[in-house]
């Protein structure tokens, strides 16, 4: 049964851009059936919101507005105020999350528990306000999505051969509903969507969002008809739901406007914000592809000043996975998590990207000192790494996962800081080191978290909020 909207879900603030001394913002609303959601109103005038998509008993609307960069302001709608810490010039405070589901039973899970870590980030914003709200990936859990309908019921195990185009345009109906569900239903959680009305989001996709693996997964699932339709509304979802936008709308910060590949990058002042996308292009053998590599390389061409912020979904700087990843493929019975394996820069697939990516980070601070941060989600713990770029230079890592996905086994935490204290150090001459977290005494905490940026009189630390052991003492960049 299709899922029922009995009240309007809204509004969801995004980051379209920044240009000059404004924010570019969309709102996003979702209303039931054919219902219009009162406008957007502001100081400077007013916006209608206007149909972006169509569901079985449900509208998604989208209004465009601009609010300062460089002071506090508010918008109002339906009744309400809502303030927005919009200030991107001075000092300033971002917040990081990633994982926010789990692979199985997601949508059944009781709000409070499930949304814990989300309740403690609002009540973090009221004390002291966020700028901006990142998402690193796995913003939804899609993997059930297939369930439930003919032709992916057994996906990625088997697709069929040669489905019919009657066929198809039933499942793409199919997953489009399911998707909208699982959207529906996180934007409605109170604890979310409070935050989600006052702090413009800027999102970056991972594999979950589409299906467990995807771009790993064998290329005769991917590249079958049932994968590619997966794929497609997936792809369709996460503009609509994580951008408010549509092919062929894309806003002006996505590197590419035909939308070969959706990395975004955001210019502030003394502040850059990068997000390849490390989905749309991905196969078996290749990270990104040549629109995606050409958007990083143009960027480590900029003069920039500040602080660049690397988000990368899945973490740059870990371990040496490649040994763990020959030891399943040894052996039988663990060859079913190769594919995981396979999803990290680690891989030994992926090695030269890898160095690459590596490389292109090193020149891009060498440039003129420049300060370099990776921040990445995907593996459902806390932990941070440091990679030397000689002339007194370090490259930072912070890793935060998961704000509602719950923590494996402190037994695996511990197994991945012994595989860590291997050492690594694809770039030779660069070494890379899994520290703790400030106050930590293994390399990878087993708790869920979510990660604060802050930058004061210029200077940039970082802090986590884990669940059981609360917040970390501050980390310097």
């Amino acid at each position: 049964m299709p899922h029922q909207i009995t009240h309007p879900i809204g509004p969801i603030l995004l980051l379209d851009d920044v240009a000059g001394d404004r924010l570019s913002l969309s709102a996003l609303f979702i209303t039931a059936d054919r219902d219009t959601p009162p406008p957007i109103a502001w100081a400077a005038g007013t916006a209608a919101p206007v149909a972006l998509a169509r569901h079985a008993h449900a509208t998604v609307w989208r209004a465009r507005f601009s609010l300062p960069a460089y002071r506090t302001s508010s918008y109002h709608w339906d009744g309400t105020d809502y303030e927005v810490a919009g200030d991107l010039t001075g000092d300033l405070r971002l917040a990081y999350v990633s994982c926010n589901g789990e692979e199985v039973g997601d949508m059944l899970r009781e709000g409070s528990e499930r949304n814990a870590m989300w309740s403690r980030l609002r009540e973090e914003h009221r004390r002291q306000p966020f700028a901006l709200l990142l998402h690193g990936g796995d913003q939804v859990y899609a993997d059930e999505v297939t369930q439930g309908h003919e032709l992916s019921r057994d996906w990625p195990d088997r697709v069929p051969d040669d489905p019919s185009p009657e066929a198809l345009a039933d499942l793409r109906h199919h997953l489009r509903e399911r998707f909208f569900e699982r959207y529906a239903i996180l934007y409605a959680a109170p604890e979310l969507a409070w935050l989600a009305a006052r702090v413009p989001s800027l999102m970056q996709w991972d594999d979950h969002d589409i299906c467990d693996g995807w771009g790993s997964l064998p290329r005769d699932r991917t590249e079958s008809a049932v994968g590619q339709t997966l794929f497609a509304v997936a792809r369709e979802s996460f503009l609509l739901f994580q951008h408010g936008t549509v092919q062929d709308d894309l806003p002006a910060r996505f590197g590419d406007p035909s939308g070969a590949h959706l990395g975004w990058g955001i210019h502030a002042p003394g502040l850059r914000i990068l997000a390849p996308d490390l989905r749309s292009e991905r196969t078996r053998r290749d990270i990104m592809g040549r629109p995606g590599w050409a958007m990083m390389d143009a960027e480590a061409e900029r003069n920039v000043e500040g602080h660049t912020l690397l988000m990368s979904s899945v973490p740059l700087l870990g371990p040496r996975m490649s040994l763990l990843e020959t030891l399943m493929v040894a052996i039988p019975r663990m060859q079913k998590y190769e594919d995981d394996l396979r999803d990290q820069w680690q891989s030994r697939s992926h090695r030269d990207e890898w160095r690459r990516m590596l490389a292109l980070v090193r020149d891009m601070a060498r440039r003129d000192g420049h300060n370099v941060t990776a921040i990445s989600g995907e593996i459902h713990l806390a932990t941070r790494a440091v990679m030397d770029l000689g002339r007194d230079l370090h490259f930072h890592q912070l890793v935060a996962s998961g704000i509602a996905h719950r923590a494996p086994p402190k037994g695996w935490a511990r197994f991945l800081g012994a595989l860590a204290s291997l050492g690594e150090s694809p770039l030779p001459g660069h070494p890379i080191r899994i520290a703790p977290l400030p106050g930590q005494r293994t390399r990878y905490t087993a708790e869920r978290n979510y990660l604060m940026l802050e930058r004061v009189s210029g200077s940039w630390r970082a802090q986590w909020d884990l669940e059981l052991s609360g917040l970390t003492d501050p980390l310097p960049l």
